[in-house]
């Protein structure tokens, strides 16, 4: 498909709405409102994927390396059907054809960088005066592809933040974080794009992730390398299928042979709930003691049903002695472990445990302090974060917007802004130029900046002319998240 199309159909003819003799449109991508309690900054990242994936890679591919006939041919076609008569015309796009890139600049904060609301993350202009009408051209494809990697890794982010401090707390093994925090969410996503940019945004904060093509995704637009570094990572892990293939009755047997047999060494994570979990905790794994004791490795106990955190610590209203202890208790008092200088209980190495179903920031909180309270560590279970966390969110989760604040017109500068008078002053945008500062370790906003000051700042120029001008890696964005 021609790039040209990846857009609203109400972008197409702006150019002629303008005013006449205009010659510059400027605009920003920015976080207006936050709706998660408690988070007052997101995590930039993405745009290094959308300029190489977009403006790079597929404009080449679909636009400029095409010829200029077919390509102006099909929009033509595809417009006119779309619109009916119209005017809008077909030069532009053969202009822009044979000038044969991109003619923007984009200017942005590190990526990986926690940025507060209402301060923008980058800002892009047409370098041409010609095609002005390029900037928000881009706003449908840009807006749709940077907005779910910034939310994804900022409430990776925000589970780090949580896991790290009560590992801090109870743990002596804080470094086992990196894996605490399990992406699961691939097949809940909303298409495979949305997975990758969300997994990948999950990978900045943790590890473990069961999203194969979020490393390749890291490798081609991040400069991983997974020969060199643990970009992500999982574990042997069973499925419903599996368990359910050895038969009720014959579900101590299944275990016995995946934890003697099929891995005799190593991690492996069974499904234990497929019929009665308390039965797993009660009677099977006792029975397997010393063969998961006698292993070279760690069998990882997994529920996927009911309420996570009663399921985990325990239910102090269940209707048997198994669920008012929970998983971990269970597990204790089958497999012991040891006390950590801290004062908390940390599993036997041999044993441990996962939830891998509707995790949410709030039961990850929830457990780790009743793991707390009853004297555990928090690193003795995994959580393994899903759609549920990931694909309930929009765009509008922190509100990000792509706006035009200053253009130029017959030679003159226009400072322009948004301020709706029936808003709440979310939708209330910056004006003018901007100029982002770094005061006190938090990036502010300048606006009404002159080209001099928009020139200086925090913003660094990563795209020009069809040219990528910073390559970021992911160890650097990773240490920026992680700072």
């Amino acid at each position: 498909m021609n790039t040209l199309l990846y857009t609203d159909g109400y972008k197409v003819d702006h150019r002629r709405q303008y005013p006449n003799q205009t010659t510059l449109v400027y605009s920003n991508w920015t976080p207006r409102k936050s709706r998660i309690e408690g988070i007052d900054s997101v995590v930039f990242f993405g745009l290094q994927y959308f300029i190489k994936r977009y403006i790079i890679e597929d404009f080449e591919k679909n636009f400029f390396s095409q010829p200029k006939a077919d390509v102006c041919k099909r929009y033509a076609r595809r417009i006119d059907n779309y619109l009916g008569p119209n005017s809008v015309g077909i030069k532009h796009i053969e202009d822009l054809h044979d000038l044969g890139y991109i003619p923007m600049v984009f200017k942005a904060l590190p990526e990986g960088v926690s940025v507060p609301i209402r301060v923008p993350m980058f800002t892009m202009y047409n370098t041409i005066p010609e095609f002005f009408w390029l900037t928000n051209y881009f706003e449908t494809l840009l807006s749709t592809t940077v907005w779910m990697p910034c939310n994804s890794a900022t409430i990776a982010k925000q589970y780090r933040q949580i896991l790290d401090k009560y590992a801090a707390e109870t743990s002596s093994v804080p470094e086992f974080v990196d894996w605490q925090g399990h992406d699961f969410s691939m097949r809940g996503m909303a298409g495979l794009e949305a997975a990758l940019m969300s997994a990948s945004g999950h990978l900045l904060s943790f590890t473990g992730s069961d999203t194969i093509p979020a490393i390749d995704f890291l490798e081609t637009y991040y400069n991983a390398d997974s020969d060199k570094e643990l970009v992500g990572g999982s574990v042997a892990a069973t499925e419903h299928s599996v368990m359910c293939m050895g038969t009720n009755s014959g579900e101590q047997e299944t275990f016995e042979r995946l934890i003697t047999e099929v891995y005799p060494n190593g991690i492996v994570s069974i499904v234990s709930d497929t019929w009665d979990l308390w039965k797993v905790l009660t009677e099977y794994l006792p029975n397997l003691k010393e063969q998961v004791l006698a292993r070279d490795g760690k069998v990882v106990i997994r529920p996927d049903s009911g309420d996570p955190v009663d399921i985990i610590c325990g239910n102090p209203n269940g209707k048997s002695e198994a669920e008012k202890k929970g998983v971990i208790e269970l597990l204790w008092d089958i497999f012991g472990g040891s006390t950590n200088a801290k004062g908390y209980k940390e599993l036997d190495s041999h044993i441990g445990a996962i939830y891998g179903d509707s995790i949410t920031l709030e039961r990850a909180r929830n457990m780790c302090e009743r793991l707390k309270a009853k004297g555990y560590a928090s690193t003795n279970v995994v959580l393994g974060v899903g759609s549920f966390t990931y694909q309930y969110n929009t765009r509008d989760t922190f509100g990000f917007a792509m706006k035009a604040t200053y253009g130029e017109v017959a030679g003159e500068g226009r400072e322009i802004f948004k301020d709706p008078i029936t808003d709440d002053g979310t939708k209330k945008s910056a004006k003018g130029l901007i100029k982002i500062v770094l005061e006190n370790g938090e990036y502010k906003m300048i606006d009404q900046a002159t080209w001099e000051q928009e020139k200086e700042g925090e913003l660094r120029e990563v795209f020009r002319d069809g040219k990528l001008l910073i390559d970021e890696k992911l160890a650097d964005i990773r240490a920026r998240v992680r700072k």
